[in-house]
């Protein structure tokens, strides 16, 4: 079962990685960094992920103030996600996670 949000670790690298670890979280900051998308857009740049996942997720993003949530009234209409300022302090971290990430696949697909 998941700790409470209020449970923060003292710890930098953990109370870094309880807002962006956990599955499918990393593929939604990344997808958000090119800009806003609605939640259809979303599920189409990630595949594999399940609708209500993709919901949980981004409920707990918004909850942490990474990514906001827009309802545009506007056509078309819809929900739109996009980093916050706050979110946007992720960008340089993801982009080395992305980055350090890249060379551990490869030295995976080296190895076996």
């Amino acid at each position: 079962m998941r700790s409470s949000k209020r449970e923060v670790s003292d710890c930098p690298v953990d109370a870094a990685m309880q807002v962006i670890a956990g599955r499918w979280k990393g593929t939604i900051l990344w997808s958000l960094q090119d800009g806003p998308k609605r939640t259809s857009e979303l599920q189409r740049s990630i595949p594999g992920i399940p609708e209500r996942i993709l919901i949980v997720r981004l409920h707990e993003l918004v909850a942490d103030g990474v990514i906001e949530r827009e309802e545009k009234k506007m056509l078309p209409r819809g929900v739109y996600y996009s980093l916050s300022s706050y979110g946007r302090t992720l960008s340089p971290v993801i982009e080395l996670i992305s980055r350090w990430g890249r060379s551990h696949l490869k030295r995976l697909s080296e190895r076996g």
